[in-house]
């Protein structure tokens, strides 16, 4: 069996037999998992170069709004202008690099650097300089502010969700999120996703998990653990009457041709205009890959954020939403909150096992596993993607030509 040393990078040969056909393919091995290194150069050589979710958009409700965030150890500013509009900045002042803003707040429009008092607007532009050309001087014709402002960072709103692309490579985010809008929009209509609204009082849970962000992912792909690890939930959901789904590159999950919340928790509440009726117990749970995970049924749809803080540290932020401006009426508070309720136990129940993952994956006796032909098709899916996108540059690593 290989090993690999603390602070070292797996050798591609061992993502290259993740590749391999899923009778035969091994898991991503336990490096990927537990080393700092590998977390470091994962988020350098793969999260970084796609469309990673930093939060949500209501995080910032009114204009004026900023919000640092620790994007995988890069500070990040996310503002909201006058204008309404969501930007991305890096969180650095670009005189001498102070970091900007240390907590969320509302300012007047304008950024100050506590340092030497430059001052940015909203839209990142440089507005002042004091001093910069000596005492009283604040202005030097050497010094064009125009150039000097915040490095922006390329960013996309989607489903109450900010993405950003670090690189600045990617592929544009509406085109990367084409395949699985035109898969949800015989459910919800042309028109779904804007029907979505989100109640704070039965809607956020934010909890932290000792493990890996891929174990998350990997365990929300696949129902297979339903019975033994979701009884409550697959008394109304089985295991037989889920589906495997794979979309596009970078897509996995599972759906649900029973799901029955209503009859169990006595919910009533609105649902999609556009649902067949036909399929109103249909239900999808797509993983968009790296961080998001995404559920969708008549009556309301959820988004988790994961945020990768270690290599065995993950932070889970959920969302709910609800169907129309109706379904935030206090009459269907109850039926809110047991759909909250529900979700939270199978969300709390699922941190035993992926904890144990991650503990497991100290073991020299494992690295990597074996996959269910059946079962965990979209689990092999997921880590055919990491090492598709990692290879290229571990390659490189190791020195490799082909």
């Amino acid at each position: 069996m290989p090993t690999v040393r603390h602070g070292t990078l797996p050798d591609a040969g061992l993502l290259r037999t993740v590749l391999l056909p899923i009778e035969h393919a091994r898991g991503l091995p336990n490096a990927c998992y537990t080393d700092p290194a590998w977390h470091t150069f994962e988020r350098d050589a793969l999260l970084a170069q796609g469309w990673f979710c930093i939060g949500f958009a209501d995080d910032l409700p009114r204009p004026g709004a900023v919000l640092p965030v620790d994007c995988m150890g890069w500070p990040l500013l996310i503002t909201r202008g006058n204008d309404s509009v969501l930007r991305v900045f890096h969180n650095v002042c670009s005189h001498r690099g102070l970091r900007l803003v240390n907590a969320p707040g509302t300012t007047q429009g304008l950024i100050r650097c506590p340092y030497h008092s430059w001052t940015y607007n909203l839209q990142g532009q440089l507005k002042a300089t004091p001093h910069v050309g000596g005492v009283d001087q604040h202005a030097d014709p050497r010094f064009d502010c125009a150039q000097h402002g915040l490095r922006g960072v390329r960013s996309a709103e989607w489903m109450g969700l900010l993405f950003v692309n670090l690189s600045g490579t990617a592929q544009d985010f509406a085109s990367e999120v084409a395949p699985l809008e035109a898969r949800w929009q015989a459910l919800l209509g042309s028109d779904g996703l804007a029907r979505l609204r989100h109640c704070p009082d039965e809607g956020s849970l934010e909890f932290e998990v000792g493990c890996n962000w891929k174990l998350a992912v990997e365990n929300y792909c696949e129902a297979y653990h339903l019975p033994w690890v979701h009884p409550a939930l697959n008394a109304y959901s089985r295991l037989e009457d889920h589906y495997p789904l794979t979309l596009a590159g970078r897509y996995a999950g599972q759906g649900s041709h029973a799901y029955n919340l209503s009859v169990v928790e006595g919910t009533s509440l609105p649902v999609f205009p556009a649902w067949p009726a036909s399929q109103l117990r249909t239900a999808e749970y797509v993983a968009m890959f790296p961080n998001v995970l995404l559920g969708i049924q008549a009556d309301h749809a959820f988004v988790m954020v994961l945020d990768p803080l270690a290599s065995a540290r993950t932070r889970e932020r959920l969302r709910l939403y609800f169907v129309g401006e109706e379904s935030l009426d206090s009459r269907y508070a109850p039926s809110r909150r047991a759909v909250y309720e529900a979700w939270r136990q199978v969300f709390m129940e699922d941190v035993a096992v992926v904890e144990g993952m991650q503990a497991g994956r100290a073991s020299p006796g494992f690295d990597g596993g074996a996959f269910s032909p059946v079962m965990d098709g979209p689990t092999h899916y997921f880590h055919c993607w990491v090492a598709r996108e990692m290879l290229p540059a571990m390659r490189q690593t190791h020195g490799e030509t082909s």
